[in-house]
This record gives C-alpha cells, sequence and structure tokens, in this order.
C-alpha cells in the first residue's frame, strides 16, 4: 500500500501569520516520511479541493517553507466558502472524500475560524460514513479572536499589536493638530460580534487621558446621546478625542450601524462604514473637525510589526495538529491554554472539534469598563501578553522580503467538478 497523504487548505480571511501555520504543518510533516507521502495543499481552500486543484508542496525548497513563517496573506490561497449542513450540501461532502480518495489523503487539516470548524467537523463524520479513513483536524486562526475554548486564536496577537501601535501613532498626530484643526479621530476596526479587536487598542493608553478616549465594543449597544456626551468631554478636557469602534457596533434596537444591506458568501451581513457613521454624528451634534480611518485588510495583513508571541503560537498550532493526525485523533483541533499572565505561559493542548464549532466567544463582561467606554485591568492583563515581542521579516532594499512558493499543481484523476 502506498504511504497515506496529507492536505492542508487554508479558510477565511487570512492573517498575518495564517502562512507560520502552514509552515509548522508542512516542516513538521516533512519529518515523518515513513507516514506520510505527499503533502498537499489546495488552492483556494475548500474550492480548490472540491475542482481537485491540489498543489504539491514537495517542489518548494526547505529555505521556501521556512519563509512562510514571516510572510502575511495566505500562501495557497483562502477562500469564503461555507459547506452548508450535510442534508443540504452532502455532494460537496462526498466530493471532498472522492478527491481524498483519489490521491490516497488520509489526512486532512484545515486552517480556518469557526466555519471552518464546523466544516471539519461534519467532513470526518462524512467520510466514516462513505467508508474512507481520513483523519480530520481543525488548525485555528482567526483575528476575531472568537472561537471557544482556546487562550487566544492564532493572528489575533498580531493584529490585537498592529491596532494598539497604530492607535497610539494617529493619536499623537491628533493631539499635535488640535488647537486649530482635527478635535476629533475615529479608527474602525473588524469585529462583527465580538470586541476583542477593539479592546486591543485599550492598550495605547493607561492613564486617564491618553487615547483612545472612547471605544465602542458590538457588546455595548449604542447610544447616541451618552456618546456624544463622552466625546464633548474628551474634547474639553484633553483638547481632542480618539474613538475606536468595532464594525459590529449595533444601536439600542440590535441594528447594526454599518449594515450595507449585502450578505456574504458565509451568508454574514456585510458591514462597512461604522467609522464615518459615527464621525458623522460628532460632525451634527458639535461641528468638530474630524478624520476617520478604516483599518480594515491593513490590521490583518501587517506582518512587519507582528506579535512574535502570535507567530509562535501559530507554528505551534501547525505543528501539533500534524501530531494529532498521526495519532489517529479524529475530529480535534489544537488549542491554547494559558499558564501565566506575567511572564505569558502557555502549552498547546487538544480539544473536541465539536466542542469549537458553532460557539462564539464575545469579550467578557469584566474586560469592558463600567461605563462601557474602555477596557478594565482584567482585560489589560489578558491582552498584554499576546503582543509581547518582535518577529520583524527580513528586508531588501527597504522592503519586507515575502515568499512567493511554485503552488505546481498535481494531475487530476477525476472528472471536473462546477462550483
Amino acid at each position: 500500500m502506498p504511504k497515506a497523504n496529507l492536505l492542508y487548505a487554508q479558510s477565511g480571511g487570512v492573517t498575518a501569520t495564517i502562512n507560520a501555520s502552514a509552515c509548522g504543518v508542512i516542516e513538521t510533516a516533512r519529518k515523518f516520511p515513513e507516514k506520510i507521502g505527499h503533502v498537499f495543499a489546495a488552492r483556494n481552500g475548500i474550492i480548490g479541493v472540491l475542482r481537485e486543484e491540489l498543489i504539491d508542496t514537495r517542489f518548494d525548497t526547505p529555505e521556501a517553507i521556512r519563509a512562510l513563517r514571516h510572510t502575511p496573506g495566505g500562501a495557497f490561497g483562502s477562500c469564503r466558502f461555507k459547506l452548508k449542513s450535510m442534508d443540504k450540501d452532502r455532494a460537496h461532502y462526498a466530493r471532498v472524500v472522492e478527491v481524498c480518495k483519489a490521491h490516497n489523503i488520509r489526512y486532512f487539516l484545515y486552517n480556518g475560524g469557526n466555519d471552518s470548524a464546523d466544516t471539519t467537523h461534519k467532513l470526518s463524520q462524512v467520510a466514516q460514513s462513505l467508508g474512507h479513513d481520513l483523519i480530520c483536524v481543525g488548525v485555528p486562526k482567526t483575528i476575531d479572536n472568537d472561537l471557544a475554548l482556546t487562550d487566544v486564536c492564532p493572528g489575533f496577537g498580531s493584529v490585537a499589536k498592529y491596532i494598539a501601535i497604530s492607535t497610539l501613532e494617529a493619536s499623537l498626530d491628533v493631539l499635535s493638530m488640535a488647537e486649530s484643526s482635527t478635535k476629533v479621530f475615529v479608527l474602525e476596526v473588524m469585529g462583527r460580534h465580538a470586541g476583542w479587536i477593539a479592546a486591543a487598542a485599550g492598550l495605547a493608553g493607561k492613564k486617564d487621558g491618553e487615547p483612545p478616549h472612547i471605544i465602542l465594543f458590538p457588546e455595548v449597544p449604542f447610544e447616541e446621546p451618552r456618546f456624544l456626551a463622552a466625546v464633548k468631554s474628551a474634547v474639553e478636557r484633553f483638547g481632542y478625542c480618539t474613538v475606536v469602534v468595532s464594525e459590529g457596533v449595533r444601536d439600542v434596537d440590535g441594528r447594526f450601524l454599518a449594515e450595507a444591506g449585502t450578505k456574504d458568501a458565509f451568508g454574514h451581513v456585510q458591514l462597512g462604514g461604522a467609522g464615518p457613521a459615527i464621525a458623522e454624528k460628532v460632525r451634527a451634534a458639535h461641528g468638530y473637525k474630524y478624520h476617520w480611518a478604516v483599518s480594515d485588510y491593513l490590521q490583518r495583513s501587517a506582518r512587519h510589526i507582528a506579535s512574535k508571541v502570535d507567530v509562535d503560537i501559530s507554528v505551534k498550532v501547525g505543528v501539533a495538529a500534524v501530531k494529532l493526525a498521526l495519532a489517529g485523533k479524529n475530529a480535534t483541533m489544537p488549542i491554547v491554554k494559558r499558564t501565566s499572565d506575567q511572564p505569558y505561559r502557555y502549552q498547546i493542548v487538544t480539544a473536541a472539534l465539536g466542542d469549537v464549532a458553532n460557539h462564539e466567544r464575545k469579550l467578557p463582561k469584566d474586560f469592558i469598563r463600567a461605563d462601557g467606554f474602555g477596557i478594565t485591568q482584567a482585560a489589560r492583563t489578558y491582552l498584554e501578553g499576546l503582543i509581547q515581542g518582535e518577529a520583524y521579516p527580513p528586508y531588501v532594499n527597504g522592503l519586507p522580503d515575502y515568499v512567493t512558493l511554485k503552488n505546481r499543481l498535481v494531475d487530476k484523476r477525476l472528472s471536473e467538478y462546477p462550483v
């Protein structure tokens, strides 16, 4: 019998460190040639599996694979394509199993967030029912930091570091100009239902008067009169006001302030525009000169100031995922268990995918200040450890030297499958 092959795929919005997990997977799999034949990567996530577009990673040198540790984006391509319930989408699941059979793939590792954990869990069940011995392991990733059970989601620490730094630096700019120019700066960050990223902005200031002066969390209903009063108070006391707003902020009736009226491939309401919406409310009420910015893709791709802790965790969950697969631990996911706050210490442990999928972890109430506009010491203690250390990429001619893989596809063995 030929040796079993391993298939790795990336899913959902990429991060500054998802490729570090890919590095951990591929480097570790290459250390077990007696157990793993080929290491394949799907082009563009689960879509690539359905289309039988499998990348043969043998063509990439050890140096190129190691360079994934410091390269942002998704080296093999990702996708927003959700496999629905087995009753509604059984043909897709069966196709994935068919592709795995055709290429003797016995290990499937899916690197993503909540929807990816759900897909991986369901695939483990379908493969078993179809008689294919397939070990399915989730590899955690999401900048939203909303996966259940794990202390932190790989990718979050680097976003948290970027947002905290951006809040600090932009606020120094506004402070410099506030006497005769901009008095209010609004920064919109990602976070649909959970305010972890917005909370990270709170690390920028420790004392009264230091930015951000106001944080708007998805967990706290937006009350316009209270917000406008807080803005006015900050400007009068400190000369300016920095506001950090999560894209998922809702009003007291539960409506998104930035709902665009469309949905993405996962069925989520498309958001965008919380920042300018908030800024306009400030202008209309107080007439202050303002600027707003949307961190958008910048926050999740800023590998040049990534957290070393985050990079290390991202590699280690990739390593652990391969070891779980080789140990036959089906429908599992490596997660992070905190063992110390200062200094931050952790262990990689194992969770059942069924306990992770479809569970969303929001910002704890004791992380949000009593007035709803800032973070508590408990939040600061939790967050500070995750942004520690720098892991700068190598630079050439003043720019980061990121790697591009060959991404050569293997020959197809099945008929075309429209996706």
